[in-house]
């Protein structure tokens, strides 16, 4: 054996600690693990969450709560299922052809390196219509996998959209993600304020003393009361949480944030090794996706993916990239990392380009450019200052600029995935 062969040796983890750690964690004293269970008991146990989330989570239940509640959105739903229904979306060999011309057809894209075309942030259910009438008409993709950042008690609110999101993105066959409302932009870390405090921030604003139990407390509820299973998660505390929450047999998904600053291939070694350890009976995590930091070059993103690969999971945990942000109030402009995508996508399966913000050079002719301090603005608030049809504009704009990376990969011979039930695959 060589001086280098035994120092890798020496990294095998011995089978005593894990033992050590395994007992920790099952240990009747632990008082952490202890209140989190108190929670799934809060709850009715891991069949009962189970079976709760199943049932509110079908399109049926959905449909049925809308007319009981007698839903303003119940029409555009209804317009959506049709638009669906008549093949009214533009197909994918359509949507190449008009890409690549007459080639399309003699060509077929590399699907297994498919790249899932991702916007954020839906925060309003009309926008999304306002998308997918521009959609048919301009014969435009939708995104297939959508986030939310809108705060959870007011979407909830009487005759709002939390519910009718969930329904449109079983209609068009999508992802979406929802952002709780427990994290620490709440005010619960009580010394941070305005950009007077901006360097407190980098030690995290996260989820703070009793927030990871709090955090579960709100994910269990909106998981059994509407059937949402994935959300995003800021913090290594509520990772933790999320991980331990599927090694105790509940369904649950996140997906870690760009706020958690996933920035090089340690990091994420040192998270997938935890949900790999963690993860369920069958060999299964509740990670199902990681949003990687801005600064993240394609050399990481590509060290990223084989950390993955070697720890088995490729096909379950998705690597999100910022192809575009929002204009103001998180990078410097002008950024675009399409190139990056483009070129990862070469090689790296199960990725998706996430466009936060629209082309900067689109972005800087707008009266109102994106801003990611518009997502903590009170729907009251954006209503009575006007902002609405700015902030639509600012969501069109996103949606142009992922249908630019769409083109983009299509040119370059890689598959793309929008909303699933909109763009067929045969004419």
């Amino acid at each position: 054996m060589t001086e280098r062969d035994a120092m890798r040796e020496k990294l095998r983890i011995k089978p005593a600690d894990l033992e050590t750690v395994s007992d920790v964690l099952a240990s009747p004293d632990n008082r952490l693990v202890g209140g989190l269970l108190d929670l799934v008991e809060k709850h009715g146990g891991v069949d009962a969450i189970n079976r709760q989330a199943d049932e509110a989570g079908r399109l049926e239940t959905r449909l049925v709560r809308l007319r009981e509640e007698g839903s303003r959105f119940l029409p555009d739903l209804g317009w959506l299922a049709e638009r669906r229904d008549a093949g009214a979306f533009v197909s994918l060999p359509e949507y190449r052809r008009s890409v690549i011309g007459p080639a399309a057809d003699a060509t077929a894209p590399r699907e297994a390196r498919a790249v899932t075309l991702e916007i954020s942030a839906l925060q309003y259910f009309p926008w999304l219509i306002t998308e997918a009438k521009q959609a048919i008409e301009q014969r435009e993709l939708m995104p297939g996998r959508y986030i939310r950042v809108r705060s959870i008690a007011e979407q909830c609110a009487t005759n709002e959209d939390i519910l009718a999101v969930a329904t449109a993105m079983q209609i068009i066959g999508a992802t979406h993600v929802e952002t709780l409302d427990t994290r620490g932009t709440d005010g619960s870390n009580v010394h941070l304020g305005g950009p007077d405090t901006i360097a407190g921030y980098f030690g995290g604003i996260g989820q703070p003393n009793d927030y990871p139990l709090r955090w579960a407390d709100e994910y269990l509820g909106i998981l059994t009361k509407y059937g949402i299973r994935q959300v995003l998660n800021v913090n290594s505390g509520t990772v933790l949480v999320a991980l331990l929450l599927h090694k105790l047999g509940i369904r649950n998904e996140f997906k870690v944030s760009v706020f958690m600053g996933v920035d090089n291939a340690w990091s994420v070694l040192w998270l997938l090794m935890g949900a790999r350890l963690l993860a369920g009976d069958d060999g299964s995590t509740s990670l199902a996706g990681l949003n990687l930091s801005n600064s993240v070059g394609l050399g990481t993103l590509l060290a990223d993916a084989e950390v993955r690969q070697a720890l088995g999971f490729e096909e379950t945990v998705r690597l999100e990239h910022h192809v575009t942000e929002t204009f103001k109030s998180i990078v410097r402009q002008p950024y675009d990392r399409r190139a990056d995508v483009l070129a990862a996508a070469a090689t790296v399966p199960n990725i998706s380009a996430k466009h936060e913000g629209g082309d900067p050079a689109v972005e800087a002719t707008r009266e109102h450019p994106s801003d990611v301090l518009d997502y903590f603005i009170p729907k009251e608030q954006v209503v009575g200052d006007g902002l609405m049809p700015l902030l639509e504009q600012n969501y069109l704009d996103k949606h142009a600029a992922l249908n630019e990376t769409a083109a983009a990969l299509t040119r370059a011979g890689i598959g793309v995935r929008p909303a699933a039930l909109l763009h067929a695959e045969a004419n």
